[in-house]
């Protein structure tokens, strides 16, 4: 049985060969996978606003922009290669129902559009998604299939 690495709040975890990588709560965050199939390399990383304002960058798995492109700097470091890497994501719901009208915005939405544009941005091509509406998620990824499955409250297992 392949092990389970759990993902938690603006983290990311890798695993070669085999493993399951889980994480939870994807409400307004983002889960992203990113996956070289002939290595059978996978990371998930969960980041929580769409960009990095921080001095120092000190924590950068918390953003779409710097959660990205260091976690392909570690795939790549693990032999990982960009023209193989594919993505795919689950998140960005709008859990609040004012969720517009504050001054952040839609913040759901928001990484929704940073995570598609950092990832055109590295080159890597995104195979599949589950955004947007107003539930959160569990994403779990199998790095050894490349599969993805998001479960949700009320509504069946989804593949991606």
């Amino acid at each position: 049985m392949s092990e389970k690495l759990i993902i938690g709040i603006a983290d990311m975890k890798l695993a070669k060969g085999e493993g399951m990588l889980v994480t939870y709560a994807l409400g307004s965050c983002i889960g992203i996978c990113l996956h070289d199939p002939a290595l059978k390399l996978g990371a998930l990383v969960h980041i929580m606003l769409p960009l990095n304002m921080e001095t120092g960058r000190k924590h950068p798995m918390k953003y779409a922009d710097t959660g990205i492109r260091e976690t392909l700097k570690q795939l790549e470091a693990m032999g990982g290669s960009r023209t193989r890497i594919i993505a795919k994501i689950a998140g960005g719901a709008m859990m609040f129902k004012d969720g517009g009208s504050g001054s952040l915005g839609n913040i759901g939405q928001r990484n929704i559009e940073s995570v598609h544009l950092n990832l055109r941005k590295e080159g890597i091509r995104l195979m599949k998604e589950d955004v947007g509406g107003a539930v959160a998620r569990t994403l779990l990824f199998d790095v050894n299939s490349g599969l993805g499955c998001v479960r949700c409250y009320g509504r069946q297992e989804l593949i991606i």
